[in-house]
Parts: structure tokens; sequence; C-alpha cells
């Protein structure tokens, strides 16, 4: 029996953990990541006859690395490559809990928006409409309150039609500036092949844009052994493969 592996994204405060052992309950264990002081917990359990990993990674406000926490859950998501990512987002401050769910909308294509804490909208008069955002963002919305319960039903079953394919998204992708643009594609372009489209060739030309040094050294470590060049701001990048 094949088993899903599931990472649960979210900024801090935002009731990650709780959803984490709603789903696992006693089924987990933590220790921490390799090399790394940052905790990593981990936990399983079935649904529907289907056996789920679910990975809790560190809570973060962005995925630019500028801190451990940000390096594990970023390099989870790219180079682990779980078969889906929950994004926890708080009803309650979604417009800023959102930049953390684009971030991660450019490095995968199998997110689930999770809207926690919908209970508590609710009580300070916050309606959020979930389809259209469903619509706008190009993948699953699902309301729910982790503390009470409420909506983790339909949580893993939109989990379970993602990972079986049964739902197709189509994330929506920031767009910048002519200029930016401009470069994003030179650099997609260069980097066609290099990876057999393992990693997402847009966010790696963004990252290499803004001048990822540790990335870049990462990339270099996930290639074989062939060499190539890809230029950035101008610098010459080597990148093996």
């Amino acid at each position: 029996m094949r088993v899903n592996r599931i990472a649960l994204a979210g900024n801090p405060n935002t009731g990650k953990s709780t959803l984490f052992n709603t789903l696992t309950g006693l089924k987990q264990h933590t220790g921490n990541w390799p090399g790394k002081t940052v905790v990593h917990a981990e936990g399983s359990f079935e649904h529907k006859g289907d056996q789920y990993v679910l990975v809790d990674l560190p809570g973060t406000y962005s995925l630019f690395s500028n801190s451990a926490d940000e390096e594990v859950a970023r390099d989870h998501i790219v180079f682990d490559q779980p078969d889906a990512t929950i994004v926890v987002l708080d009803a309650t401050s979604l417009e800023r809990n959102l930049n953390l769910a684009l971030q991660v909308l450019e490095m995968s294509n199998n997110v689930i928006i999770c809207i926690n804490l919908i209970d508590e909208a609710e009580k300070k008069g916050i309606r959020i409409d979930d389809r259209r955002l469903a619509r706008e963002l190009g993948v699953p919305v699902v309301k729910i309150s982790a503390r009470n319960k409420k909506g983790i039903n339909r949580l893993l079953d939109t989990l379970s039609q993602l990972v079986s394919g049964t739902i197709v998204t189509t994330p929506y992708r920031m767009k910048y500036s002519k200029e930016i643009e401009a470069a994003i594609t030179k650099i997609e372009s260069k980097l066609e092949g290099y990876f057999d489209e393992k990693y997402p060739s847009r966010w790696v030309a963004l990252r290499l844009l803004d001048g990822d040094e540790e990335l870049i050294l990462k990339l270099q470590n996930h290639k074989n052994n062939k060499q190539h060049e890809v230029r950035t701001n101008g610098v010459p990048v080597s990148v093996k493969s």
C-alpha cells in the first residue's frame, strides 16, 4: 500500500499544531531535522483505507530561508516534494497569512488551503467565501475549526482526492513587472532540462534573481555529474547536473 507524505505549513499561531494533533493523535514522534536544532514532528493517520504520514513544518511567515525554520520548511517542500502540502491560515488574519500561501503556490501544484479558526472568525462577523477564494487561487480551499474538529472530514476527503489525482489544480502565480518577467523567462529557458522538471523552474528562477546563494549550493548538491552555467544578475552561477 502506498503511503502518502503530506506537509503541514503555516504561520505561527494559526492552529497548525492543533490540526496536526487532531489528525495524528498519539501516532506521532518528534526529533530534530538533520543538522538543525529545529524540531521535526511527524505523525501518521489513515483515511478511507489510505495511509498518510504528516510532517508538521516549523511555523514561519515566509519561505525565503532567512532563518533555520524557514530553510527547513522551504527545503522540505522543494527537495522532499511531499505528495501534498496543506497550508493552514488563520481565518481572523487571512490577508496576513496569504503571503505564505502564495509562496507555497509558487513551489508546488499539490496544495490545499486550510482556513482554520473559522468559528472565531464568525464570532467577529467575518465571512469567508471559500469557493471564490478557491477559484482565485486555483487550489482547494477548506474551512475548518481544528479545535472543534469541524470540517476535518471534508479536509481529509479533499486531501484524498488531491493525492489520487481526482482534483487537478491550477495554482495562482504572482505576476511581476515586465522587466522581472522577462528575466524569469530567460532564466527558465536556460534551466530547461537541467532538473528533468523535478523542481519548479519559475520558483528557482525567482530565487536565482534574488541571489539566494544557499539555494544555489543545495541545487548543486542535488545534481549529478554534468556542469552547466546559469547567469543571474550578470554573474555566472555554476549548476552541476
